[in-house]
């Protein structure tokens, strides 16, 4: 049976939800240890979080090093778990600090590097959607430890009734990776709605919306989703650059992908069409969305939206 190391990231002393999908994805290969490495102080209850999940042990290491000098303390630390755990395979999210993290431990561990995977099987084989979601491969690390990214929602957690047992490390953050020091931080500025990349739930709007969002953002709230915006929209400056979905913006795969006024350009499907289902709204019934859809709505987004508000509302009551 095989041991899979994954790295249980966090943000302003929450676990990341990925942390719960890369230990549904590790338990296909065998036990799953997670590692958290957490703030001084912060440790015990970042790890608490972890119960209820496939994840079998934590090893938890604390030190304010890793606020101090950043992801070189990050990958110094995971390299020496690597080397004392000696697992088959490091899972990490597939984000801009994932896969940073990912390329510099394979370095260092001599291993290969597997990124922005959307499945992992039981013998640590990767799938991947590339050339901007043209195909789908099938991909595996033939020398060293993989490491492997996985993007957020790319698979449905499980959950178990077990806690995972708790190892505490002491670690020496060596000096060549405290060359850097971060003298500040600001955090990016986050409303009500989920993060993108992380949503169960996206609402996208395009060049349809004439950069009016009132509708999709109106959608995204009544379903507590996160709002998304084509690189035509973003480029107009009719919706934030952080928002934007596709191959030069984010990667999302949620259980529900909602275009609205998209056109479905190549751009645009390298960050979305490894959704679970796509509906697309679109006024134009040739829009190159309405092939990848698995259901289509020719119509007016502003004319859609609020009668599938209201419909969604009368059930629920």
């Amino acid at each position: 049976m095989s041991k899979v190391l994954i790295l249980a990231d966090h943000d302003g002393g929450k676990i990341s939800k990925t942390a719960a999908e890369l230990a549904t994805l590790g338990k296909r290969a065998g036990s799953v240890t997670a590692v958290v490495l957490a703030p001084a102080g912060q440790g015990d209850a970042l790890a608490a979080q972890l119960s209820n999940t496939e994840i079998e042990k934590v090893v938890l290491v604390e030190s304010d090093d890793f606020a101090r000098h950043g992801i070189p303390a990050l990958v110094d630390a995971l390299a020496q778990i690597v080397s004392s755990e000696n697992p088959n395979a490091i899972l990490i999210p597939s984000t801009a600090r994932g896969k940073e993290v990912a390329g510099r431990l394979a370095v260092r561990i001599g291993g290969g590097v597997i990124t922005d995977a959307v499945d992992v099987n039981s013998d640590l084989g990767a799938t991947q959607s590339v050339f901007g979601g043209s195909f789908t491969v099938s991909s595996k690390v033939n020398k060293g430890t993989p490491v492997i990214t996985i993007r957020p929602s790319a698979v449905e957690a499980t959950s178990t009734s077990t806690n995972p047992a708790i190892e505490k490390m002491s670690l020496t953050i060596s000096d060549s990776a405290k060359l850097v020091t971060i003298t500040g931080t600001q955090p990016a500025a986050k409303g009500g709605r989920p993060e993108l990349t992380e949503a169960k739930i996206v609402i996208s709007g395009g060049r349809g919306t004439n950069g009016d969002f009132s509708q999709v953002e109106a959608m995204a709230d009544l379903l507590g989703a996160a709002v998304g915006a084509s690189r035509a929209a973003t480029d107009a400056g009719w919706y934030p650059h952080t928002h934007q979905v596709g191959q030069t913006g984010k990667t999302v795969s949620p259980q529900l992908y909602v275009a609205c006024g998209i056109s479905g350009a190549i751009q645009h499907r390298a960050g979305m069409q490894t959704s679970k289902t796509i509906v697309a709204i679109n006024k134009d019934p040739e829009a190159p969305i309405f092939d990848l859809a698995d259901f289509g709505v020719v119509g007016d987004l502003f004319a859609v939206l609020p009668q599938a508000r209201e419909a969604i509302a009368s059930k629920r009551s």
